[in-house]
């Protein structure tokens, strides 16, 4: 957007025709002049330094430096439109794995921290809108009831980690029931499931998804997802004070591999109208979803 501070100023524009007009009268005279003294081509033979495409030039150059002395008085500047709007506010309920799962390091420093990372920097963008924290792996449970005080969900999302909850697994379906329960019955509010997850499951749990995503869309409740992780696949780490000591492995000895199942967070997201995100190490993918 372009506007001019100073309108005023654009009459002295107006001198710049009447320069013109002045400076071709004092040259009609200044010729007129020349011929009583005698032949002009004499003349131009006796004086040959005086120049009229120099005059001409000089003149032109201050017509230049006129104008746009004009328009650094008008002042012209540039810049957003300040626009008063109203906003409607949503209820956010984020539902994000804690399962073991979640600390394989194929996104830095771990699919965990890195999307607690993504989901502090969200925060700082709501306005007006209330969040809900749930945090789940073989069961869910609330971490946060829904509410519009930012600075106490930083503070409960700093305290989430793998061992959070004590059963293992990743019951997504638990996840979405336990959300859709704690919007309330608040009528006229836009609502939305964000669900950050490597998505690995048994299928049974996976069917059980779809349909909890379907009755939660039933209810006008919208379900976005963001896998995190590699499809190929990458061994879960033993993490003691901080300090990666092995793999983990299974009952045969085997290291255990975590690999992202974008299949059924696609589903999950398409039951319900939303959409589904594929986390990278840059982007988590919230500010797609927002």
């Amino acid at each position: 957007m372009f506007k001019f501070e100073n309108h005023i100023f654009f009459y002295a524009f107006a001198i710049i025709p009447i320069c013109i007009a002045i400076y071709i009268w004092y040259a009609y005279r200044a010729k007129k002049n020349l011929k009583k003294l005698g032949d002009i081509n004499l003349i131009n033979q006796l004086v040959p330094d005086v120049s009229r495409a120099k005059k001409n030039t000089k003149f032109i150059l201050f017509l230049i430096g006129f104008s746009f002395l004009i328009l650094g008085i008008c002042n012209l500047q540039t810049g957003s439109k300040l626009q008063d709007v109203k906003r409607e506010g949503a209820d956010i309920m984020v539902c994000l794995d804690v399962s073991n799962s979640m600390m394989a390091q194929d996104l830095s420093p771990n699919r965990l921290e890195r999307a607690k990372i993504a989901i502090e920097n969200m925060i700082d963008k709501l306005q007006g809108d209330r969040l809900g924290i749930v945090v789940f792996a073989g069961e869910a449970y609330v971490q946060l009831p829904i509410t519009t005080d930012y600075s106490s969900a930083k503070l409960f999302w700093e305290g989430i980690s793998n061992k959070i909850v004590p059963v293992q697994g990743t019951n997504i379906a638990d996840a979405i029931n336990l959300s859709v329960e704690s919007f309330g019955k608040d009528e006229g509010k836009n609502k939305a499931i964000v669900i950050i997850t490597d998505g690995e499951n048994n299928e049974e749990a996976k069917e059980s998804a779809v349909d909890a995503a379907e009755e939660a869309a039933k209810k006008n409740i919208v379900i976005h997802t963001i896998g995190v992780g590699s499809e190929s696949g990458v061994p879960i780490p033993n993490i003691i004070d901080g300090i990666v000591n092995g793999y983990k492995k299974d009952n045969e000895g085997n290291t255990v591999v975590t690999k992202l199942d974008a299949k059924i967070l696609q589903d999950i997201s398409s039951a319900s109208n939303g959409v589904y995100v594929q986390a990278t190490s840059s982007d988590i993918g919230l500010d797609a979803i927002l």
